[in-house]
């Protein structure tokens, strides 16, 4: 299932969440430009490796050394690479259409500190079960997982336009998010059971997530039904 877009109209222009996606494009567009060694290089150097957070200390290998960075700096700018052109798309997808609801509920500064959390709790999250991995951790996908949880529990039954294939069988319907995004969550969860296959970080997924949902619920933020009566 691919969402295509929401019906869920919004009150200011997202320049947040524009801002994210021009950003993650241009890094990308910089990362391709290194050619197939400087983009591993990048990657190493930019990228989250959990060895190295739980350690506190770049572990580069001596010939590496002029690449070291802080692993805690690693930590914010891995958030903004990707790994293929697919990886980037799918992300910036999910972004757009959920992003722009969520900037509006929380206004600009707000909405840029939440993304930042959700990035930093599906990182934490992913590193915390995988201490001793030393497969660079890129993307921003935890960060955006943090406001696919936020938009269901603010907008659980906002209708979201999804291309939906099965073999033969195309088309585009109207589902509710919560059903959508609960789908998806589903499957992260599913797939946790082997933490890098095909080369996804779902625990990260899943952090982000529910950090997200939470942190709309803590602060009443969700979705609340409106009462048929009034009160005096």
């Amino acid at each position: 299932m691919i969402p295509i877009r929401d019906d869920n109209p919004t009150r200011i222009t997202p320049y947040f969440t524009i801002g994210l996606i021009v950003i993650n494009c241009l890094v990308f567009i910089y990362e391709f430009a290194l050619g197939s060694q400087g983009f591993r290089e990048f990657t190493f150097q930019w990228g989250l490796i959990p060895v190295e957070l739980m350690q506190g200390r770049d572990l580069m290998p001596a010939q590496y050394s002029h690449l070291a960075t802080s692993p805690y700096l690693n930590v914010f700018t891995s958030m903004f690479m990707h790994g293929g052109i697919i990886h980037l798309a799918g992300n910036m997808l999910y972004l757009w259409i959920f992003g722009n609801n969520i900037e509006d509920v929380l206004g600009h500064f707000k909405f840029i500190l939440f993304y930042i959390l959700s990035g930093l709790a599906a990182t934490l999250t992913f590193a915390f079960i995988n201490p001793n991995s030393q497969v660079p951790l890129v993307g921003a996908s935890g960060a955006i997982a943090g406001v696919l949880g936020a938009y269901a529990v603010r907008f659980p039954y906002a209708r979201v336009y999804t291309l939906i294939w099965f073999f033969i069988f195309i088309r585009v319907v109207a589902l509710p998010a919560i059903f959508l995004l609960g789908f998806w969550f589903l499957l992260q969860v599913i797939n946790s059971s082997s933490t890098l296959s095909g080369g996804v970080a779902w625990f990260a997924h899943i952090g982000g997530f529910v950090f997200g949902a939470a942190v709309f619920w803590i602060f009443g933020l969700r979705h609340r039904k409106r009462r048929w009566y009034v009160q005096r």
